[in-house]
C-alpha cells in the first residue's frame, strides 16, 4: 500500500486525524475575509463584461505581422476611447473585440484598422453585438443557477436533512463569491464562457460535500444510543475519513483546468479557454475548500443546538469524566502499592543484615568441634 495510502486508512479508522471542527472558527475567520476581499474587488473595479452581455463589434482581419498589442493600441485609438481585447490567431491573423459600438461607429473603425493594419478594408470582417443578446443569455443563466439552487436544497433536505441542505447552500453561495470576486480582481472577461463555468463549479462543489455529508449521516445514525462521542468528534471523524477521497478528487480535476488556464490561456492565448478555466480553476478549489472547512462544520453547529445533542454532550462528557476520576483512583492506588512495596523491601534488608552475623557466630562453635 502506497503512503498517501496508508495514511488515508489510518484516517478511515480514526487513528489519526485533524481536528477541523474544533478549529471551524478558524476557518470561517478565514472564508469571511476571502469572502470580503472578494466583495471589495467586485464593488471597486466591478466586472470587466464582454460584448455578449455589453454590446460592441468584433473585427476579424488577415494574417498580418502587427503584434497583439500594438493591434490593441490601434483600435482603442481607432475606436476614440472604447476598450478593445485582441487575440493573436493561428497564422498571425487577428481577432478584435471593442465594446460598446453601434453600427454607425463600425464602420468608421473598421476603415481605419484596415489602413492603420495595412489590410484591404474589404478583408476586414465585422460583426455586431447587441446589448440584448447578453441580457438574454443572463436573465438565463440567473434562472438556471436559481432553479439549480431549489433543486439542490430540495434533494439535500430530503435525502439528508434542511440542516444540510441550509450548510450545503451557504458553501455554493461562498464559492461563487469568491469565484466572482477573483474575476473582478484579475480583470479577466466576462463572457457566455464565464457563465457555463460558473454553473459547471457549482455541481464540483456539491460533490465533495455530498460524499462529506453521505459519510456523516452513516456514522450518525442512532448517534443518541450511545456515549463515547459528540456529533461534533463523529463529523471530524467524517471529513478526516474522506480527506484523502477529497484531496484525490479536487487534484485530479484541478490539473487538467490548469493545463487550460496556464497552457491553453497563457502560452496560447487560447480566448474564451481563459474564461471558462479561470472559474473552473477558483470554483473547484473554493469549492472543495468549503466542503471540509464550511460545510460540515456548520452542519455540526446546527446539530450541536439540538437539545437531544445537548444532552449526549453532557453524557459523553459525564463519562469521560468519570473514567478520568476512575483512572486517576487506580493510578493512586498503584502508586501507594508500590510505595509500600518498597518499604517492605527496605525493612527486610534491614532485618536479614541484622540477623546475619549472629547466625555466623553461632555457626561458628559448632563448625571447630572435634
Amino acid at each position: 500500500m502506497s503512503k498517501l495510502g496508508n495514511i488515508g486508512a489510518r484516517l478511515y479508522r480514526g487513528e489519526v486525524g485533524y481536528d477541523f471542527i474544533g478549529k471551524r472558527k478558524i476557518w470561517y475567520g478565514v472564508s469571511i475575509l476571502i469572502t470580503i476581499t472578494a466583495l471589495v474587488g467586485l464593488a471597486v473595479r466591478g466586472l470587466n463584461f464582454g460584448i455578449e452581455f455589453s454590446g460592441g463589434a468584433v473585427f476579424s482581419t488577415p494574417p498580418t505581422s502587427v503584434s497583439a498589442s500594438e493591434a490593441q493600441h490601434k483600435a482603442e485609438s481607432a475606436a476614440r476611447g472604447h476598450q478593445a481585447v485582441v487575440q493573436k490567431l493561428g497564422g498571425g491573423a487577428l481577432r478584435i473585440q471593442i465594446s460598446g459600438l453601434d453600427t454607425k461607429q463600425a464602420l468608421p473603425v473598421q476603415e481605419e484598422l484596415a489602413k492603420d493594419l495595412k489590410v484591404p478594408t474589404k478583408d476586414v470582417n465585422t460583426q455586431l453585438v447587441g446589448p440584448s443578446w447578453g441580457e438574454q443569455i443572463a436573465n438565463k443563466a440567473w434562472l438556471g443557477l436559481g432553479i439549480f439552487m431549489v433543486l439542490v436544497v430540495l434533494y439535500l433536505a430530503v435525502a439528508f436533512e434542511w440542516r444540510m441542505a441550509l450548510a450545503a447552500l451557504i458553501a455554493l453561495v461562498h464559492d461563487l463569491t469568491i469565484t466572482v470576486g477573483v474575476y473582478a480582481l484579475v480583470g479577466f472577461e466576462v463572457t457566455p464562457g464565464t457563465v457555463i463555468g460558473l454553473l459547471t463549479i457549482l455541481g464540483y462543489s456539491l460533490y465533495d460535500t455530498v460524499v462529506v455529508f453521505d459519510s456523516l449521516k452513516e456514522a450518525s445514525k442512532d448517534i443518541t444510543k450511545q456515549s463515547r462521542f459528540t456529533y461534533s468528534e463523529i463529523a471530524n471523524r467524517s471529513i478526516n475519513g474522506t480527506l484523502v477521497r477529497s484531496i484525490n478528487t479536487t487534484v485530479v480535476a484541478l490539473l487538467p483546468v490548469a493545463g487550460l488556464l496556464f497552457v491553453g490561456g497563457g502560452v496560447l492565448g487560447a480566448g474564451m479557454l481563459n474564461d471558462i478555466s479561470l472559474a473552473l480553476f477558483v470554483g473547484l478549489a473554493a469549492g472543495a475548500y468549503s466542503s471540509i472547512f464550511i460545510a460540515t462544520p456548520l452542519v455540526a453547529d446546527f446539530k450541536e443546538r439540538e437539545p437531544q445533542m445537548k444532552a449526549l454532550a453532557k453524557r459523553v462528557k459525564a463519562k469521560r469524566a468519570a473514567a478520568a476520576a476512575k483512572e486517576a483512583g487506580q493510578e493512586d492506588a498503584q502508586d501507594g502499592q508500590a510505595s509500600g512495596t518498597a518499604d517492605g523491601e527496605d525493612d527486610t534488608a534491614v532485618v536479614g543484615q541484622r540477623h546475619q552475623p549472629a547466625s555466623r557466630g553461632r555457626g561458628r562453635p559448632s563448625g571447630k568441634r572435634r
